[in-house]
């Protein structure tokens, strides 16, 4: 009877032990299942990851035919899971201005636990800076520059500043055309400022300085790297081939006359050739970063000369005939024009719509290099997230004689080997268009030469130009901006990222 029950206890027990000895083990089998399951779920973002990696290096090396599914391989060279890529272009005439990738990766072991990254890959453009300049430069006290200012060369700058100025230069000499001199300390034409120093006959300053209370000094960087301007600059023959000879975007050979004078509206262009200009004279004007006027002395900066004397000029059109409209392709926003080039008109403003690079240049084997004048406003018809306009003249990009009182230019202004400005206009012949009141530029100014729109005096008094200027940077084509705009680096990289 006691041997009944003992076995009755043991079979009991036995059987619970063994309930509880399987839910253990079910339990243990779970969490170990559970544990290989968060490892999986880690180790396919790591696998989605590597698909980022390897899409990237395919566009930098210009991989055109790049695998969109791809093995993953451990350290050891196991294969354990795969990525899949998904990809939206972003193109102009043919060539990749930005990409944005979607990466799904997973492993064989857990193919149904993915982890799919959105990514932007773009191109630091030149839109990252207000001014991009090869020379040296005074920014005076009545301009406001909201964005990052960089110079190669010296900057005395008395303005506000809202980002960094930044010099490549050390120090530099500061003469009379920037205020300076040699004639002892002080404030006053031919005096060394008392923010620089006399060195052998010299005034030295230091690669930024300011001498108001405008300026923000803590953001005064210098010296800083050079900036590339061969390397940045635009390979202009590049965009005529793509115009001419591939017949994309919109082409117009040498004029036969002096130049073209064009209305943007939208995505339309109207287009007239100037069959005759007068040209204005007693002007003055920028080469690299020096001031030429009418009668100095000839030097090498000036491009005409007559018994001894420069002669400084600017032609303005006097008539012109229509050559009719034209809409500008979608899938290719560059204009070419292989000759001089007038923008717009003081009472009629431009207005666009896409992202358009007009360029003016000649490259039909003959010395002359051509020039832009910006006579009208410039807005865009939406916003620059999805409008936007880069203007790149060969030579000079001038702001007219006959210009708006208030201007608002919007746009990426590239003068290759010329100076980004407006010339002197005295007002005993030229009132009262030789003075305007307020430029607004939203957007970058890329200039060889030294930059100017407001000209003073020798005792600072207002004589030409604009009297109050604004520049503001434009973040949105910082990584998507019309094609052919000049980029500070060559290599794609991750801008955004986010799981998905």
């Amino acid at each position: 009877m006691k041997k009944g029950f003992t076995t009755s206890y043991v079979l009991v027990f036995g059987m619970i032990f063994l309930i509880m000895l399987a839910g253990l083990l079910g339990f243990i089998l779970t969490q170990l299942k559970i544990s290989k399951q968060k490892i999986a779920w880690h180790e396919a973002l790591n696998i989605a990851e590597a698909g980022l990696e390897y899409y990237k290096w395919c566009i930098n090396n210009n991989i055109e035919n790049c695998s969109t599914t791809k093995t993953y391989y451990d350290l050891s060279g196991k294969a354990i899971g795969k990525f899949e890529i998904q990809f939206e272009s972003n193109q102009n005439c043919g060539k990749l201005i930005s990409q944005k990738i979607v990466s799904t990766g997973y492993t064989f072991d857990f193919p149904n636990i993915k982890r799919k990254i959105a990514t932007f890959y773009g191109r630091e453009s030149v839109a990252k800076y207000s001014y991009i300049l090869n020379s040296n430069v005074w920014v005076d006290s009545d301009h406001v520059i909201k964005g990052p200012f960089h110079s190669n060369g010296g900057i005395r700058f008395d303005g506000t500043n809202y980002s960094t100025v930044s010099s490549a230069q050390s120090s530099w000499v500061c003469t009379s055309s920037f205020g300076c001199g040699p004639q002892g300390v002080g404030y006053g034409l031919g005096l060394c400022l008392p923010e620089c120093q006399i060195i052998n006959q010299k005034c030295i300053c230091p690669g930024v300085f300011s001498t108001t209370q405008n300026s923000n000094r803590d953001l005064f960087l210098y010296p800083t790297s050079q900036f590339d301007f061969a390397g940045i600059s635009v390979d202009l023959a590049q965009v005529k081939k793509i115009t001419k000879d591939d017949g994309l975007g919109l082409y117009f050979g040498p004029s036969g006359a002096y130049g073209y004078h064009i209305f943007i509206n939208g995505d339309y262009l109207i287009v007239k050739r100037v069959t005759q200009v007068r040209m204005i004279d007693d002007l003055c004007t920028i080469v690299n970063d020096k001031i030429i006027c009418q009668g100095d002395p000839c030097t090498s900066e000036c491009t005409r000369c007559q018994s001894g004397k420069c002669i400084v000029e600017e032609p303005v059109i006097k008539s012109e005939i229509d050559l009719g409209t034209f809409q500008i392709p979608s899938d290719c926003g560059a204009i070419f024009f292989e000759d001089n080039l007038w923008v717009g008109s003081e009472n009629q403003t431009s207005s666009i719509r896409g992202k358009i690079t007009i360029v003016s240049a000649n490259l039909t084997g003959t010395p002359q290099k051509t020039n832009i004048w910006l006579q009208g406003s410039i807005e865009y018809a939406s916003s620059s997230q999805f409008d936007g306009l880069t203007i790149i003249s060969q030579n000079n990009l001038l702001v007219g004689l006959y210009s708006p009182n208030v201007m608002n230019l919007k746009g990426i202004f590239v003068a290759q080997n010329g100076f980004f400005g407006r010339n002197y206009y005295p007002c005993s012949k030229y009132s009262p268009y030789c003075k305007r009141d307020f430029l607004s530029i939203t957007g970058s100014i890329v200039s060889s030469g030294r930059v100017g729109t407001k000209w003073t005096g020798s005792g600072g008094q207002f004589v030409s130009g604009y009297q109050n200027r604004e520049t503001y940077v434009d973040s949105n084509l910082l990584y998507n901006p019309p094609i052919f705009t000049p980029f500070l680096s060559f290599e794609f990289k991750i801008v955004k990222w986010e799981e998905l």
